[in-house]
């Protein structure tokens, strides 16, 4: 393979998001900025049966407008939001794909990232199928729960030629996503990719399945917006969101030819993995920090110029502790120093768009000077002892910035961003 001498820079140009907090970048930023919860009580489903009923639920969103009525039966819930995000995201950089020839539309890919893709559908369809005595489900039940499909997906309403990819590696899928599609553009494979991370698990089984597993909080029944805890001493679990949070990257020299704005610069990425245990960390935090460590030096900086952290941040009892013994392992004596926050305080948990999530919240930070705050952190755990950015949003001037992440299985990955300054 024939790799350029100088790799092309990485931009972000534009963003498009369906969350809990509101549809579109505007909606989400000033929810984020102004720290509020998006957690309810579910609503999809009758979940009066489980130990947890609430969740970081995508409402105020109406699907027929993305998927046509026909197609609703066949599809999950992600690929509705997957379309709506996409469209945002080209109406934020100011382009319209569906309107170019055959030859730029090949220039544009998607690699999305996502735990469950469409998990969801698979489980309506097994309900379907058991409760009908014809035995009878959708045609396109093996298809759709592909997880690749999701990708498809998106590629067909926009024409999009370029390669269409799906990355799942649990909760650093939107991570690894978006650091792949960083590389196809630098390497100058692909001019522009639509990437970032989709993920609808709110389902029965799956809530029922993460309440087995004890993950999830169940204390906060009553009180929804204030059940995801990140770093507090009473945290108990995550709270499952859902949501599509996507980004167009595109090569700068392209994007400064079209007069783009550009939200910022990808600069840096590091995965590692724990090799421990399909579930727990590793409770030294070793690998988690190495992938903090080797994003900053791929983005060419010392810890020092780091600005601010966004945390994975789940609210469960291990991983916040790991996560803060991690950060200090990597940053050393400056890790007290540093603004960091949890995103999930806000949304809950999305899964395979963790990552992303993190990272349109800390873009909103950079261009509005603050750091997101982490809400609900009323009494912090006391092996918890960073400045998580409690309740308010700060004021902050943000330069560079770390989104981290850590997954099941033991993954860790994190990407460093630059505000662009030309």
């Amino acid at each position: 393979m024939q790799y350029p001498k100088t790799l092309k820079r990485v931009v972000i140009t534009g963003v498009g998001c369906v969350t809990p907090l509101g549809i579109g970048r505007e909606a989400y930023w000033q929810a984020t900025r102004e720290g509020r919860s998006g957690i309810k009580t579910i609503t999809r489903f009758d979940a009066s049966d489980l130990p947890v009923q609430i969740a970081g639920e995508v409402s105020d969103f109406d699907p027929d407008q993305y998927v046509p009525a026909k197609d609703r039966q066949h599809v999950s819930h992600a690929v509705a939001f997957a379309i709506a995000a996409a469209e945002l995201a080209f109406q934020d950089a100011g382009i319209d794909p569906r309107q170019w020839d055959l030859d730029d539309r090949r220039q544009i890919g998607i690699v999305l990232g996502s735990g469950g893709a469409s998990l969801s559908f698979l489980e309506k369809q097994y309900r379907y199928y058991f409760a009908n005595e014809a035995k009878r489900a959708s045609i396109y039940s093996i298809p759709t729960a592909t997880p690749g499909s999701l990708a498809s997906e998106i590629s067909m309403p926009f024409g999009l030629k370029g390669f269409s990819h799906l990355l799942s590696t649990g909760c650093t899928s939107s991570t690894d996503a978006m650091a792949y599609a960083a590389q196809n553009i630098a390497t100058g494979r692909i001019r522009s990719v639509l990437t970032g991370g989709v993920d609808a698990p709110l389902a029965h089984s799956i809530l029922l399945g993460f309440s087995v597993m004890k993950v999830v909080t169940t204390s906060w029944n009553d009180s929804p917006a204030r059940g995801s805890r990140p770093f507090s001493r009473d945290r108990d679990g995550f709270v499952l969101g859902e949501g599509a949070y996507l980004l167009l990257f595109e090569e700068m020299e392209h994007a400064l030819a079209r007069g783009a704005r550009i939200f910022g610069e990808v600069v840096g990425y590091g995965s590692t993995c724990d090799a421990h245990h399909r579930v727990r960390l590793d409770e030294t935090g070793i690998e988690p920090s190495r992938a903090m460590s080797i994003a900053i030096a791929d983005a060419g900086i010392a810890t020092e110029e780091i600005d601010y952290i966004n945390l994975h941040g789940t609210s469960t009892d291990l991983n916040d502790r790991i996560e803060t013994r991690a950060v200090r392992l990597a940053f050393g004596d400056r890790a007290g120093e540093v603004p960091m926050s949890a995103t999930k305080s806000m949304i809950g948990h999305p899964q395979g768009a963790s990552g992303a999530a993190g990272l349109i919240a800390t873009l909103g930070g950079m261009a509005g000077g603050y750091a997101p705050p982490t809400i609900n952190l009323d009494e912090p755990d006391p092996e918890c002892d960073l400045d998580y950015v409690p309740h308010q949003s700060r004021t902050l001037d943000i330069r560079h910035a770390l989104c981290n992440c850590i997954g099941f299985g033991s993954k860790n990955s994190a990407l460093v961003v630059r505000r662009f300054e030309g």
